[in-house]
């Protein structure tokens, strides 16, 4: 039985995507990214994302084989995070007073993640704050409405908040590193640590990168800017690339490994209903700040975390159904996924209360439209202090 929650998406056995056909008129508002031309051929499907189209799967393309292209050699997703930015003196004082961390120890050159609470302490959306100067920041953010949010906030301020059109691509796999430096004019930037920023030259295109991903695989992102010759980058980098392996998979191969990763997504495993204490992000509320928006509240919000990992040894949880202790309903799936790499069904279970624990015994909703046997975990899956994005972790797992 699925809940009556705005988390809820289609019945399991069919869902709605976008494709491409022949004609003009009713896209108005949509946004193709730069390498639209690029994915046509695959046969891609898309969701729509900050009214941008990303691609959800391909004809072309298997899910499961993107999924270990992912694991494996290095795979590219062009996503529809949608980066603002923020140019001014008041730059830093706006971001500070919008997101719950304290964004004035993030240096130039360096990445942060991002979340904006309304004054209730409920979240509004996710995503990476790229500091590039002393008043020049990007904000690439998830689904959610945050521009005029921000806009609302900057009365009085000297600060400049503006759309510059770029779109972000992920390179990730632990074979992304390589591709970086074959695909480098002047060979692997440094430094380029984890969540690091750089300006590179790619087939003789300046371009900037960042050491993020939203898979927790190595990886590095690329920001597509007005000025770059999108088609003659992209054949670059496949140049560079195909000794390395690497092509094109959508966001349900990723959607699996972000779930292994404990990732979450920004409108299904949290919304303004949530606080970041509620879904496992406590540690990116930097309370001992001066002030920003939902402080108040989330001094006084519990600490306790609702949202927890489900093992489901026999199904695949269906998002937006129901999870039951003791054939009590006490709480809903955000996301679920068969894992390949696990070997059994994963996702997430939001609990209505926090008083649940790693272990307890659950039932969950399938996409078979049956409840199954499963269980509450922590997040992640596995590798919980992240050493495979930081590159301190390089074993490539065997496809079984």
């Amino acid at each position: 039985m699925l809940q009556d929650s705005m988390m809820a998406s289609s019945d399991g056995r069919s869902r709605d995507l976008v494709s491409t056909i022949p004609g003009a008129g009713w896209d108005f508002g949509l946004d193709r990214h730069p390498y639209h031309e690029i994915e046509r051929p695959f046969g891609p499907r898309y969701t729509v994302y900050n009214r941008r189209l990303m691609a959800c799967e391909f004809d072309k393309i298997d899910t499961e084989e993107g999924y270990w292209l992912l694991r494996q050699k290095a795979a590219v997703l062009n996503t529809g995070e949608y980066p603002l930015q923020f140019e001014g003196p008041d730059a830093e004082r706006l971001l500070d007073l919008l997101f719950t961390k304290d964004f004035t120890k993030l240096k130039p050159g360096r990445c942060g993640y991002g979340i904006p609470c309304y004054e209730d302490g409920g979240m509004i959306t996710d995503g990476v704050v790229l500091r590039l100067a002393n008043d020049l920041f990007w904000y690439a953010q998830a689904d959610g409405d945050f521009y005029s949010w921000a806009r609302s906030h900057a009365r009085g301020m000297n600060v400049t908040i503006s759309d510059p059109d770029i779109y972000v691509s992920q390179v990730q796999g632990p074979l992304s590193m390589k591709v970086l430096e074959a695909a480098s004019d002047d060979g692997m930037p440094k430094p380029f640590g984890y969540f690091g920023i750089a300006r590179v030259s790619l087939g003789g295109q300046e371009v900037v990168i960042s050491r993020t991903g939203y898979t927790n695989e190595l990886g590095w992102e690329f920001y597509t800017e007005p000025h770059h010759d999108a088609q003659a980058l992209w054949h670059h980098l496949q140049i560079k690339g195909a000794p390395y392996g690497i092509g094109l998979h959508g966001l349900d191969s990723m959607h699996i490994r972000r779930i292994e990763a404990g990732i979450l997504n920004a409108g299904s495993d949290f919304d303004r209903f949530t606080t970041p204490f509620d879904v496992g992000l406590g540690r990116f509320v930097d309370l001992e700040k001066a002030d920003f928006i939902g402080k108040e509240a989330l001094v006084n919000a519990s600490r306790e975390t609702r949202l927890f990992g489900i093992i489901c040894p026999s199904a695949e949880p269906h998002i937006g159904a129901e999870v039951e202790v003791s054939d009590q309903p006490c709480g809903v799936v955000t996301a679920g996924a068969f894992s390949p790499f696990l070997k059994h069904g994963i996702g997430y279970a939001l609990m209505d209360a926090p008083d649940s624990k790693e272990g307890t015994a659950v039932r969950v909703g399938c996409i078979d439209g049956e409840q199954h046997e499963g269980t509450l975990t922590s997040l992640p899956f596995y590798d919980p202090d992240a050493e495979i994005p930081r590159g301190k972790r390089v074993d490539i797992p065997e496809r079984t």
